[in-house]
């Protein structure tokens, strides 16, 4: 599995918004959303196509109230962003 840099940034920036009020919630909210990414390796198609995007192979998980939006390729799996789900993804986030 890969992560994307704009995925790593968007991991940091959760962790620091929470961290304002919460260090170790922060903590936990961040080793949640990367032990959710884990089982990607074993069962790839868990999570359910993105509604805003026509491809059988781009994915989400839902977790607290972030959408994990993912890809599957043939010999891999990249975690392409984390995005609040009151935030408009269909600003092209992915562009």
């Amino acid at each position: 599995m890969i992560w994307s840099f704009p995925a790593k940034e968007d991991l940091k920036i959760i962790h620091d918004y929470i961290a304002k009020d919460s260090k170790v919630y922060a903590k936990k909210v961040v080793e949640r959303i990367v032990e959710t990414t884990e089982k990607l390796n074993e069962f790839p198609k868990i999570g359910r196509m993105v509604p805003e995007i026509d491809s059988h192979n781009v994915r989400e998980l839902l977790i607290y109230s972030y959408r994990i939006i993912y890809e599957i390729a043939q010999n891999r799996i990249e975690i392409l962003t984390i995005v609040h789900s009151k935030r408009d993804f269909s600003s092209g986030i992915l562009k």
